[in-house]
């Protein structure tokens, strides 16, 4: 399938703008004590697919986009920029590490998901070996083994005087390190956030995953919700309750406010969201589909809910709005797993754990009041790190000089339609790992895309592919044979990036070598 760069980079949709919620209409004369320094939401989904909304991210509306059911992400997108280039890391702890750190993968070596301490998440290989990873993810303090020491973007926010909440999914160190507290890295208040990356179970009925006598039965059981525990609410929609309490409560500080509202959702269990669940069953989805879509909606009945209160409150003008998802969805290889399919990547090759487009490319919505043109859509690239001097940069956070460690450019140009900072920039990605799935284009390999070219390079086996993304977004065709020259170029813009990153890589177990960088390898002729 082809897509057709627009001529312009950004675009401003024909149909009108959605009016403000009706609560929104009849909210009460605006709070005129509210802060200069504008309120910030950064709402992350977990293991969203490129395809699993209403909103089309592509040139064309898909039957998927008519499977899903979210109004709100619509709303937002009618308010403010979607972006149809949104990159993050192939797996979760990558790209939350990314996001507070403003470092690239590559450079924090948190390259797969974290959880116990000192103990790899990687699938053995009879071929190589894959430790030498930050295995217990990101802190701010030395003194914790396999760690990359960073300060955060969130500490910036609260010393310049926000008010700094996180709800929901945290993931960003092992058990029992430092950095698996979110009070380590600067936020006030922290609502079911801990070294866990996904959850036991979205029911209230199994105390999300504890027993009657309150002990987690699972590394992953949900901290901090025990009021609801066996009340029938469901998860999303208790973190979201308990999001807007902590709104509520920050009212009364006179301070702007952040609020990282981070779900556990739509992440596995497919639990059945039965607010949702039983007109998708009633369309003739199959019950995982439909319980799939229950998540989402669920999801997006939570952004609508938050994007009320604010309006509510007086605040839309003052508010910043940002949706965007860790990954991509989990793939949907009928091979996998239960071998039914329910999260939707496509035309997009692969899902979650993947360097091709399914894994890495995800949805994202920016609503900024009096910046963000409503209705507009920006077709250039930004990648996860990008979000921790674009937030700074929002708040008005002055930083001296440029950053140590911090590769991300600000997407503020973006939104302004003032600039393009992805102009001849180079993404990096790596994955020296092997993960829960099988099969072309998922394990032991990293990639570049520049310009309209990517490049994913496979250590265990030398293998290049090429694809030319905006001729060929699902990547069916490996050009790698046909375009030796851009192969040469990129493959020594990523070995180069990759050095001086201080990237991990794997090792051969017959030889003890590690495994050759990408500029180190000449492509054969057939691209095999």
């Amino acid at each position: 399938m082809n897509h057709t760069t627009p001529r312009k980079w950004w675009t401003v949709a024909a149909t009108a703008v959605l009016p403000l919620s009706a609560n929104a209409q009849t909210a009460q004369t605006p709070d005129t004590r509210q802060p200069d320094k504008p309120n910030i939401i950064l709402f992350l989904v977990d293991d969203m697919g490129w395809q699993d909304t209403s909103v089309p991210f592509w040139n064309r509306r898909t039957s998927y986009n008519d499977t899903f059911e979210t109004p709100h992400m619509e709303r937002l997108a009618a308010r403010g920029m979607k972006f149809t280039q949104a990159y993050a890391c192939s797996i979760s702890s990558a790209t939350r590490c990314s996001l507070l750190t403003g470092a690239n993968a590559a450079r924090h070596g948190v390259t797969n998901w974290t959880l116990e301490k000192n103990r790899s998440t990687d699938l053995k290989s009879p071929t190589v070996i894959t430790d030498g990873w930050d295995v217990n993810g990101i802190c701010r303090v030395p003194g914790t083994p396999s760690t990359y020491v960073s300060p955060a973007f969130v500490d910036k926010l609260r010393q310049a005087g926000y008010h700094t909440i996180h709800c929901g999914k945290a993931h960003f160190g092992a058990i029992d390190t430092p950095g698996e507290s979110p009070h380590h890295w600067g936020f006030e208040v922290n609502i079911a956030g801990h070294a866990a990356g996904g959850l036991a179970t979205y029911l209230s009925e199994k105390n999300y995953g504890h027993t009657r006598d309150g002990r987690p039965y699972a590394l992953n059981a949900i901290p901090g919700l025990d009021k609801y525990w066996g009340t029938g609410v469901f998860a999303t929609e208790a973190l979201t309750r308990e999001a807007i309490k902590a709104l509520d409560k920050s009212r009364q500080y006179e301070q702007p406010f952040f609020l990282y509202m981070a779900h556990y959702a739509v992440h596995i269990p497919i639990d059945k969201d039965m607010r949702f669940y039983p007109k998708y069953r009633d369309r003739g989805l199959s019950e995982k589909e439909a319980a799939y879509a229950s998540l989402v909606e669920g999801m997006d009945k939570s952004l609508g809910d938050l994007m009320n209160w604010v309006d509510e409150n007086g605040l839309t003008d003052n508010t910043i709005i940002l949706f965007m998802s860790d990954n991509g969805g989990l793939a949907t290889d009928p091979g996998w797993r239960d071998g039914q399919p329910y999260t939707q990547n496509h035309p997009l090759d692969c899902g979650k754990g993947s360097l091709h487009e399914g894994g890495i490319r995800v949805p994202m919505i920016v609503s900024w009041p009096g910046v963000t043109a409503p209705g507009s859509t920006c077709g250039r690239y930004v990648i996860i790190e990008d979000y921790y001097p674009s937030l700074l940069d929002m708040a008005g956070v002055k930083t001296s000089g440029r950053n140590k460690g911090v590769d991300g450019r600000s997407f503020v140009p973006l939104l302004r339609q003032t600039g393009d900072p992805s102009k001849g920039r180079a993404l990096i990605w790596n994955y020296p790992h092997i993960w829960g799935n099988s099969g072309p284009g998922i394990n032991l390999n990293c990639a570049i895309r520049k310009d309209e070219w990517k490049l994913i390079y496979y250590y265990e086996t030398g293998r290049k592919e090429l694809f030319n993304i905006p001729d060929d977004i699902g990547e069916t065709k490996n050009l790698a044979s046909q375009r030796p020259d851009i192969v040469k170029r990129l493959s020594a813009e990523l070995g180069k990036a990759l050095r001086k990153m201080n990237a991990h890589r794997p090792t051969f177990r017959a030889s003890g070598n590690p495994c050759p960088w990408p500029d180190e390898i000449q492509v054969p002729r057939n691209g095999e």
